[in-house]
């Protein structure tokens, strides 16, 4: 009998830039809902996020998010995968919060009428009508950063990667996301260096150099990482402090 497609699945990913090793052997298949990347600056774990949402295709290894190779399948995977980055701005094509929203629809095949459909839907889920046709400029940095998330769901992905996107936010802005993300059916990876925030999640993977550390409860990974980041911390010597 085959082995079940589980959600998420790595198998030796490894990605090499300029002649130098970024991501060496990541390997991990998960069913889990709630799953931590901790790490460093510099360890890898935002280069990982692209990989697994497909937006950098590895030098070698396989990934596969729903069943749906993120790599060569690129219409497949924004079914299976979104991500939303830390800066809204690096996200954000359109002028528009209904053309934004609509962009990704219109990349997933639906037909016209059907786009119009759900951004529409979209919008009066969040209680945002009145958004359609707002100039995104003029947004807060909050209300970009939900205008991205809200053209994530549009999509309904089976997994959202969050690549740290409340650290530029005020507290009652990201408590208000956090609340929209944990409505949501999609599982989530979330990326930080902050192990405190997904103490409570199933799964946890901690990068160190671009190869898997240590993974397994978020509780017990996170508490490994932290310790072993205030004991960086208290040294005397800067030489391994990531930039």
């Amino acid at each position: 009998m085959a082995n079940p497609v589980k959600l998420l699945a790595l198998d030796a990913v490894g990605l090499r830039i300029d002649g130098r090793d970024i991501l060496r052997g990541i390997s991990f298949a998960t069913d889990a809902r709630r799953i931590a990347v901790l790490g460093r600056n510099g360890s890898g774990k935002t280069t990982l996020a692209r990989v697994i949402a497909g937006l950098q295709t590895p030098s070698e290894g396989a990934v596969q998010v729903a069943g749906v190779d993120v790599t060569r399948d690129r219409r497949g995977a924004l079914g299976a995968v979104g991500i939303l980055f830390q800066n809204p701005d690096h996200q954000i094509i359109f002028p528009t919060v209904g053309e934004e929203l609509a962009f990704g629809l219109k990349q997933m095949g639906l037909s016209k009428r059907a786009v119009v459909e759900r951004v529409s839907e979209t919008l009066s889920r969040f209680g945002k009508a009145a958004w359609h046709d707002a100039a995104i400029h003029q947004l807060s940095q909050g209300q970009r950063q939900l205008v991205c998330l809200m053209a994530i769901l549009a999509m309904a992905p089976e997994v959202i990667i969050l690549d740290e996107p409340f650290a530029g936010l005020d507290i009652p802005t990201a408590m208000h996301l956090t609340r929209v993300l944990d409505s949501t059916d999609a599982a989530l990876v979330h990326i930080t260096h902050d192990p405190r925030t997904v103490l409570d999640y199933d799964h946890a993977l901690w990068i160190e150099g671009g190869a898997i550390e240590v993974q397994g409860p978020a509780a017990q990974v996170g508490k490994t990482f932290e310790d072993a980041m205030r004991q960086l911390g208290a040294r005397d010597d800067l030489t391994d402090l990531a930039g």
